[in-house]
């Protein structure tokens, strides 16, 4: 005899009942219900998960495909993603791709009937308009974060135009007369070119103030030193350096330090992303801060709703961001 059987002989009703009752799927009266229930605690009765995948067609989980889980901004998204899951009653899975188009085309192939997850929320780095279109013929949800958008998905998102021109700003009303952007990068990334583009309006807009462009290969520490190495070299030094990323941040300040070169008296440090080690360096670093909690509640609603058979149009979130001021550009 199973153990959903002795529930039942308990509380003196068919096996039928006590699954109805586990389910919620089937209305049955309070008193039939607190019988079973009584008998389930009792019993310490503890239902089949495969069983109750099998007859909701959910698995109660979500899948996270993120880049890379070394980068702390990633992590700490994830952090927030995981929470937000929770709230929703959903386990999540998380896969890293390495911004490797491939990997980001498998997995995201993946979301199909046979996928154990019930839907999925993606931050593509090199995933192509095509790509996108043929996954959005899926049968399971799928939302994006990031700057790669399609129609077909709902997609949250900053405005990274906007918060890369707030943050030259901030340099330029502190006085900043030469202003270096680290994080252009030559390949097709989204939010880089978004961030140059803020960085080249703001500059724009002031007549005395130069500007210049250091690429870099990654948003890592070492690609910040190896290009603020590379602007040490040459004859003037830049009054403050904008980098699309903390990461790239902390290396820049390392690299000046190692020079001799005080942040922020000679040079003030702008970041984005406001990840821990950023509000603990020396000097702390000012930086944007997007709000990872509101894009992961919101990532994670879409997805809930998706999941719940919501049909609607997609839709385009625009989470919040402000600039966070310490101690690199406090002169």
């Amino acid at each position: 005899m199973s153990q959903r059987e002795d529930v039942a002989r308990l509380a003196g009703v068919s096996a039928r009942t006590v699954s109805n009752v586990v389910s919620g799927s089937v209305n049955v009266t309070p008193g039939t219900r607190e019988r079973v229930r009584a008998a389930i605690e009792q019993l310490d009765y503890r239902p089949s998960e495969i069983g109750r995948m099998l007859r909701s067609g959910r698995s109660g989980m979500a899948a996270l495909v993120v880049p890379d889980l070394d980068n702390p901004y990633f992590a700490e998204l994830a952090r927030e993603l995981i929470e937000a899951a929770r709230r929703h009653g959903y386990t999540l899975m998380i896969e890293q791709t390495d911004g490797v188009r491939d990997r980001e085309r498998e997995l995201l192939a993946r979301a199909d009937t046979k996928a154990i997850f019930d839907g999925l929320i993606v931050s593509p780095l090199d995933l192509t308009d095509d790509d996108l279109s043929r996954a959005s013929r899926t049968q399971r949800p799928v939302v994006l974060l990031g700057e790669e958008s399609h129609p077909g998905f709902d997609h949250v998102q900053i405005d990274n135009f906007a918060a890369a021109r707030e943050a030259v700003e901030h340099l330029l009303a502190m006085g900043s007369e030469r202003v270096v952007a680290v994080g252009a990068q030559r390949t097709r990334r989204s939010s880089s070119s978004l961030r140059l583009s803020g960085f080249e309006e703001a500059m724009g807009s002031d007549a005395g103030a130069s500007s210049d462009v250091a690429y870099v290969d990654s948003f890592s520490r070492r690609g910040g030193a190896e290009a603020t190495r590379r602007i040490l070299d040459g004859r003037t030094l830049p009054d403050a350096l904008f980098c699309f990323s903390d990461l790239l941040a902390l290396g820049a300040m390392r690299a000046l330090h190692d020079a001799g070169v005080s942040v922020p008296e000679q040079v003030a440090v702008v970041g984005f992303d406001d990840i821990e080690d950023g509000r603990y360096g020396r000097p702390s670093l000012t930086t944007v801060s997007p709000d990872k909690a509101a894009i992961a509640d919101a990532a994670m609603d879409a997805l809930a709703r998706r999941i719940g058979g919501d049909d609607s149009e997609p839709r385009r979130v625009l989470a919040p961001h402000r600039l966070v001021e310490r101690e690199s550009t406090r002169r």
